[in-house]
């Protein structure tokens, strides 16, 4: 079995259990707080936009501190930018690929040096905790490494066959204009990564950020400019999905789309993106990543205080907005009783606070709407299900009680429903088959875990459970670049895993070069 990236070094956590760290994230925490409520434009091409429609984005843990105010494209901001990006195309596409890694590298060392404040400003802008935000701006300075030396791999034209007087070349080439359109839950990971990979394999982009993220992507793209990406090779068109998402998803020069969010979106853009428009001469690609319905499935001879810490942060780390998070737990029958007991305990003793406060297990959800979504939820859960837990949470902000329901049956909405927020199912498993089928049992295929010591089973996992990323014995999120390629099937997404060795592969167009190499004579030079 070959080893894959073998030297590559992902960018090492800090550790906040150290007296200097912590001072160093206060210090970092109060200097972003003296820089709450600037304006930030919009970038197409050389020129920055202040114009039209403002919109504020809102600590969600104190919705009254405004963190900034952020333009909104329209569809005439966004027809500039594609012209910027085309234009920007013809010298991008043609640059080195030493030279655009070179980019990635500097930009990544910016992310470096700026980590603090980066991650300072998730923790307000986005509700992240202290080591879910570092964490994110590591995982970026990840992508932006692991993608420039992966391009580096691909840049080199590959010999195939070997037919005397003959030589056959396969390369690539990229593929155009692209959108990238972002999510809020990982604001500097997701989106570096996926402009990292448009970039970095020739193409020029549209930034389209998420609006509850919007202030962490302007930082995204200043630090790309920074790191000395020309002008319109990155255009930032923060605004309305429905307005800006939708006009560059749809327009002919768009060649593909890079989406991570919802299942309704991502299908919306899959289904937009596939009817050819005039003029359009391609077929758009799209790489979506929609979510999940994760599941744990605890074996009979699972360890039981490794099981307890990992359902608990997997279930309830950053407040369950991730889509790796997992929403439904399997329990064995025979130990069923002792679990569930041993979960409430250790569900009753987390803290509930804002993502500020270093103690912090569970913070706010993102958003007024978000919030509502998962109380409705809970309150199906109530009519579903037995509730095992149900905690106080601060009255200012956008809190959702980590909640989790027992004895749940694996059809209801709660055990079968993307909630994207700490609500937990508990569900009774008569053996490990069952288990099996209980945990494939939905739409999605994203991330699944088992804690077991059967080797059996532990067999039947890799072999049946339906996800794109099982993980035996640990918790299910938590995915590092080049360690963990990231993605799903079924309706979790359609593309290639992020961070792994296929996903440039998306944004290129392959190409073979067959020429005959037998002596034709040399054509006389023209003077």
């Amino acid at each position: 079995m070959k080893t894959l990236y073998a030297d590559f070094k992902n960018e090492p956590f800090l550790d906040f259990s150290k007296e200097q760290n912590r001072n160093k994230m206060l210090a970092a925490l109060e200097k972003m707080k003296k820089n709450l409520g600037k304006e930030y434009p919009i970038i197409v091409g050389n020129n920055e936009y202040k114009l039209g429609e403002k919109g504020s984005s809102l600590n969600p843990a104190n919705p009254d501190q405004i963190v900034g105010y952020v333009y909104k494209a329209s569809e005439e901001l966004s027809e500039k930018a594609i012209q910027a990006a085309e234009q920007a195309f013809k010298t991008w596409s043609r640059t080195p690929v030493s030279e655009r890694s070179k980019i990635l590298k500097k930009a990544a060392q910016i992310f470096r040096e700026k980590r603090l404040g980066l991650a300072a400003l998730e923790i307000l802008e986005c509700g992240k905790q202290w080591a879910e935000a570092d964490g994110d701006v590591c995982e970026a300075i990840d992508f932006l490494e692991y993608y420039a030396d992966e391009m580096e791999r691909l840049s080199e034209p590959t010999k195939m066959g070997a037919e005397p007087g003959e030589s056959n070349l396969y390369m690539y080439k990229p593929k155009g204009i692209g959108a990238v359109i972002s999510p809020w839950n990982f604001p500097i990971a997701i989106p570096t990564g996926m402009l990292a990979a448009s970039i970095v394999a020739g193409n020029t982009v549209l930034f389209k950020p998420s609006d509850d993220a919007p202030i962490c992507s302007f930082m995204i793209a200043q630090a790309f400019k920074e790191a000395g990406l020309p002008a319109g090779v990155l255009n930032f068109l923060p605004g309305r999905g429905s307005i800006v998402g939708r006009y560059i998803v749809k327009h002919p020069k768009i060649s593909f789309v890079a989406f991570t969010g919802s299942k309704e979106v991502g299908l919306e853009i899959i289904e937009t993106a596939a009817k050819v428009q005039p003029g359009q001469t391609h077929v758009k690609r799209v790489v979506s990543e929609m979510g999940g319905k994760n599941a744990i499935i605890i074996d009979s001879d699972a360890n039981l205080d490794d099981a307890i810490t990992g359902v608990l942060y997997s279930a309830f780390g950053y407040q369950g907005q991730k889509c790796s998070a997992c929403s439904r737990v399997i329990v064995l029958a025979d130990i069923y009783n002792k679990f569930v007991e041993r979960l409430k305990d250790a569900a009753e003793s987390i803290k509930v606070a804002p993502a500020e406060d270093p103690g912090s297990f569970v913070g706010p959800v993102i958003n007024k709407q978000a919030q509502e979504t998962i109380k409705g939820y809970i309150e199906k859960g109530k009519k579903e299900a037995k509730l095992l837990v149900q905690r106080e949470t601060p009255n200012q902000g956008f809190f959702v009680s980590p909640t989790i329901f027992v004895d749940v049956e694996p059809n209801t909405s709660i055990a079968q429903e993307e909630i994207f927020g700490p609500v937990l199912s508990v569900i009774k498993a008569k053996n490990f088959d069952e288990a099996i089928e209980i945990a494939n049992g939905v739409a999605f295929a994203l991330t699944g875990g088992v804690y077991s010591r059967s080797p059996k089973n532990i067999e039947k996992a890799y072999q049946e459970f339906e996800v794109g990323n099982l993980y035996i014995n640990r918790k299910c999120t938590g995915a590092l670049v080049a360690r963990q390629p990231f993605g799903g099937f079924k309706l979790s997404g359609v593309g290639s895993k992020a961070g792994g060795p296929d996903y440039l592969l998306q944004f290129m167009d392959p190409k073979v070069v067959t020429e005959k190499s037998e002596r034709q004579g040399f054509s006389p030079e023209t003077v």
